[in-house]
Parts: structure tokens; C-alpha cells; sequence
């Protein structure tokens, strides 16, 4: 007995769909897999290289001591690494209440037309490559900042601070803006019919209901400040001492690592300190963004 036309067109596209579904699953599976091979490799193979320094060099030398001499075979990071944490808290005491006062105005303030012009050029300048920042840095900030304070020199920490805080203040204003917009309604209504102002919703119902979102947004913006490297280069001087003031021309973590990555043996204890500088900076951005997922399952938790 032959199986009637339509009911074979509809066995045919049921087992199409079927199949595509299945392809996708198992493409998807695949993608999944692929990219946490590749993620877990660099793990392997930086960390491998890098605690191939402690075999020459103790803990305690590489991060407590300020010398950082390679040709004399002293390899202290302890300069770079609190310059770097220097460098991320003043990019962000620079970068935050800007960025979050410039959230709160788009999300609550501006009128429409406003916001549909600033969104938009935020989500612009977030694309923008660092070398440019980096290049507005070297050209018109260092010399603003010569003429302003007296120094000789411009480089230090407040310049790539400065040029940082320009490169993170939108990633952390559209986050914010984000987190805000996403605040219900219904909070402000409350408050408003309980007799607060204004600025009363905003500072006590708003920004706390959306603080999570915004502590997001800092983390963000913190991991591009710790991770940022050509910007850095062109204005922060690259001397190898720690910074004893906002004008001292120093060096952080990524900053020595491009400037001498190319210039050594891959089998030598330069080239392992090196490494061990890179897998601090991994570490640290694997440790924020666990904390951002953190703060992201106790909000839907809570919601």
C-alpha cells in the first residue's frame, strides 16, 4: 500500500526539522566546547610558562622586591603591581561618578530627544580602538598637563589615568544607563506617592535598586583599565619605578610586558617573569568577572 502524497510531505518536513534541530544542538555543543578548549589552553600554557620564574627567582623576590633589573637577574614586580592597582583606583575615581552621573541623567533627566542622541554616541566612542585615546593622550594631553603643572615632563600616572578614565567612562555609562532604565516603574510611583522629591527617588529608590547593574558596569570597566596596554604605552613613560607621584614616569603591568616581551629568550627567567606578569592580569580579570556572575545570580535570585 502506497503512503499518500501529503502525509509523506508532512513525515519529510517533520524529520527536516528534526534533523536541523539536532545539527544546531550538536554545532552549538561544539562552539561551547571549542571555546573553552581554547580558553583553558592559554591558562595551560601561560601558567605553565609562568611558574617556570619561581624556579630561578623565589616568591618573595618577585613579589616583594622594587628591583627590576633583568640584565643584573633581578626580577622584582612588586613597582608594577602597585602601580598598576594605582593606576585602575584613580582611573576609577576619575571614571565613576562622571560615568554614573551621566548615567542618571540619560535615564532619568534627559528629555527624549536627548537620550536617543547620546545613546548612541556612548555606544560610538565604547568601539573606538585605545591607540587613538592613546594618541589624543600623547598629543594634546601631556602637553596641557606640562604647561599646567611646571613639569618637564607630562607621562605618569594622572596622564594614563586621564586618558583611561575617557577610554572606560562609556562602557560604564551605557551599563549604568542599562541597569537603571531596567528599574521598575513601579518604585518610582511609590515613592513618589509617599511625598519624596526628585532627588530623593533617584539617590534612595533608584540607585539602590539598580546598584547591582552599576557595581557591574565599575567591574567592567576596571577589567578594560587593568587590561588596557597601547594607550598606556604612549603616555604613562615607561620607566620601571614605582610612581611616587601622579607626574613620575613609571610603568605597569601590561606597559613592561609589550615594551620587553620582544626583546628576550623564550627560555630565560626574563621571559618567564614576563609570563607570570600576564597570568597576574588573567587572574585578576577571571577573578572580576566571577564576581560580576556573582552579582548577577543574587539579583535574578532576589528578583
Amino acid at each position: 500500500m502506497l503512503t499518500p502524497p501529503a502525509k509523506r510531505r508532512r513525515f519529510s518536513r517533520s524529520a527536516r526539522v528534526r534533523f536541523t534541530n539536532r545539527m544546531f544542538t550538536y554545532y552549538f555543543w561544539f562552539s561551547i566546547l571549542a571555546l573553552c578548549l581554547v580558553l583553558g589552553l592559554v591558562i595551560f600554557f601561560i601558567g605553565k610558562t609562568a611558574l617556570l620564574t619561581f624556579r630561578d627567582i623565589s616568591f618573595a623576590d618577585f613579589f616583594l622586591s622594587f628591583n627590576w633589573t633583568p640584565e643584573e637577574e633581578h626580577y622584582g614586580a612588586a613597582a608594577f603591581i602597585i602601580n598598576t592597582l594605582s593606576l585602575t583606583a584613580l582611573t576609577l575615581a576619575l571614571a565613576v561618578p562622571v560615568s554614573v552621573g551621566l548615567a542618571v541623567l540619560i535615564a532619568e533627566i534627559a528629555p527624549r530627544w536627548l537620550k536617543n542622541a547620546m545613546r548612541p554616541i556612548l555606544d560610538l566612542l565604547v568601539g573606538v580602538p585605545s591607540i587613538v585615546y592613546g594618541y589624543l593622550g600623547l598629543t594634546v594631553l601631556i602637553p596641557f598637563l606640562r604647561r599646567l603643572s611646571g613639569e618637564n615632563l607630562g607621562d605618569g600616572l594622572l596622564a594614563a589615568a586621564l586618558v583611561l578614565a575617557l577610554m572606560v567612562l562609556p562602557t560604564i555609562c551605557r551599563i549604568s544607563d542599562d541597569a537603571i532604565s531596567a528599574v521598575p516603574k513601579k518604585y518610582r510611583e511609590a515613592a513618589y506617592a509617599m511625598g519624596s522629591t526628585r532627588l530623593q527617588v533617584m539617590m534612595r529608590v533608584v540607585l539602590p535598586a539598580a546598584g547591582r547593574g552599576i557595581i557591574a558596569a565599575v567591574i567592567m570597566g576596571m577589567t578594560r583599565a587593568i587590561g588596557e596596554t597601547m594607550a598606556v604605552v604612549m603616555v604613562i613613560g615607561n620607566t620601571a619605578q614605582l610612581a611616587k607621584s601622579l607626574f613620575t614616569p613609571a610603568s605597569v603591568l601590561t606597559s613592561n610586558i609589550v615594551m620587553q616581551i620582544s626583546n628576550v629568550e623564550f627560555d630565560s627567567t626574563w621571559n618567564y617573569a614576563l609570563h607570570m606578569m600576564a597570568f597576574l592580569l588573567l587572574i585578576i580579570s577571571f577573578i572580576l568577572i566571577l564576581f560580576i556572575r556573582y552579582l548577577g545570580r543574587k539579583g535574578r535570585e532576589q528578583a
